[in-house]
């Protein structure tokens, strides 16, 4: 009887789900296309130091606005917020593409900063329906399911980016082929975006007389101060931390490992962040069925030995025969993907449960608060190990960091575990 209730909640929920994915993915798509696309162009053009910059221009709404697109997932319906954004996306967008045709770098930073603050007010009320959509035992596996969507509008942001920017020659007003392209394509892909936003179920606000956080980033940290009444919680909150601050510098040392240390090409380079995507996508299903009852960090903690190893790894790239060396690239980083998958999913996912329901916007952009701290330092760390050794180097040392934070990890899980989890 009870089986027969979850799986009808489970079937209930699932066109509204489909809905938010696809206009959540959409999105992702654009915001990783562009990214990309300016990434390679810095890169190329001998700044990979931008890369460091343009992360910091993109991380601070989230640092900056936590509190305030916390408390609109809370205050106003989150249809109205998720259309509101797109809306910004579709502006945010009009302007990178004037940026990137004419080589406006003050454009380009415009556009990015706005998609960070798109992606700030759309993350809260994206993780908060979920819980709202599903029973609490089913969140991991839509958080899965989510991760598949995402993924693939990243492999596919990414990927395309590459193949965009190879087009030569010129095109209208003497504009880089490869640069209209790019603008061609974002700007499609946020008015469909905007248009499918319209599909989002309609729900009530979860906390209508919610006040407004007017003293900002200070209301995001004592959000944070209070976690500490559940060591759990707060415990897998740094978890999320460590996992995104260590994915993105990924991702800042993939340009340069590609591009300049291994010289493969603007596609080749967007296919090794596709092999690690691709990767994190298959390891959040396996995640996702692995961190179950009440000792769902112990998988996590196992993942997370494994991508800080297979980091460390990278290091032995350099003196391998030629023709390994490649294959030995796309195979380590794929794996650290996978291995970031299973820790990642079961990580958001306990933070998105155990939130209390008419706190739960403010909590997760808190969450999101110190996440992006972490990723803006990510962007500081990458630009001085790109400036002092190799890509594999730096890969080694970041794996060494890696592997010391797990280990605090767990013991910080071994002593809190001393209630129920919520995951499970």
């Amino acid at each position: 009887m009870i089986e027969g209730l979850f799986d009808e909640a489970i079937v209930r929920a699932r066109a509204k789900f489909v809905a938010m994915a696809a206009t959540f993915s959409l999105g992702v798509f654009n915001d990783n296309f562009y990214k990309q696309a300016v990434l390679l162009l810095a890169v190329g053009a001998g700044r990979p130091d931008m890369q460091g910059y343009a992360l910091a221009i993109y991380s601070l709404p989230f640092i900056l606005c936590a509190a305030p697109v916390g408390w609109l997932a809370d205050r106003f319906s989150k249809r109205t917020v998720v259309i509101g954004t797109k809306g910004l996306e579709l502006v945010a967008m009009l302007a990178g593409a004037v940026g990137i045709c004419t080589g406006h770098v003050w454009l380009i930073f415009t556009m990015l900063g706005l998609m960070g603050l798109q992606s700030a007010c759309f993350s809260p009320a994206l993780n908060g329906s979920i819980p709202e959509l599903y029973p609490a035992g089913y969140v991991p596996r839509a958080n899965a399911v989510l991760r598949i969507f995402v993924t693939l509008a990243i492999l596919s942001g990414m990927a395309t980016a590459g193949f965009a920017l190879d087009r030569t020659g010129t095109g209208w007003l003497g504009l880089a082929r490869g640069h209209i392209t790019v603008a061609l394509i974002v700007i499609t892909v946020a008015v469909v975006g905007l248009l499918v936003s319209f599909g989002v179920a309609r729900r009530p606000a979860a906390a209508p007389q919610a006040k407004f956080p007017w003293t900002g980033p200070a209301d995001s940290i004592r959000q944070l101060l209070e976690t500490r009444a559940d060591p759990l919680l707060a415990i897998t909150i740094g978890a999320s931390v460590f996992i995104w601050f260590i994915g993105s510098l990924q991702i800042l040392l993939i340009n340069p490992l590609g591009l300049l240390q291994f010289r493969l090409g603007n596609a080749a380079t967007s296919a090794l962040l596709v092999a690690e995507l691709t990767g994190m996508a298959m390891g959040g299903v396996l995640g996702s069925r692995l961190a179950t009852g009440p000792r769902w960090y112990r998988p996590v903690i196992a993942a997370g030995i494994v991508f800080s190893l297979l980091m460390i790894m990278l290091t032995a790239v350099p003196v391998l025969p030629a023709i390994l060396q490649h294959t030995a690239l796309f195979l380590l980083i794929a794996g650290t993907g996978a291995a970031g998958g299973v820790f990642l999913i079961p990580v958001e996912s306990f933070i998105q449960v155990r939130a209390a329901p008419e706190r739960k916007g403010a909590v997760l952009a808190a969450a999101n608060f110190v996440v992006f701290i972490g990723i803006l330092l990510s962007g500081f760390l990458a630009n001085m190990l790109n400036a002092a050794w190799r890509p594999t180097i730096s890969f080694g040392i970041a794996g060494t960091l890696s592997l010391l934070m797990v280990g605090w990890l767990f013991l910080k899980y071994r002593r809190a575990d001393r209630g129920p989890s919520a995951v499970g």
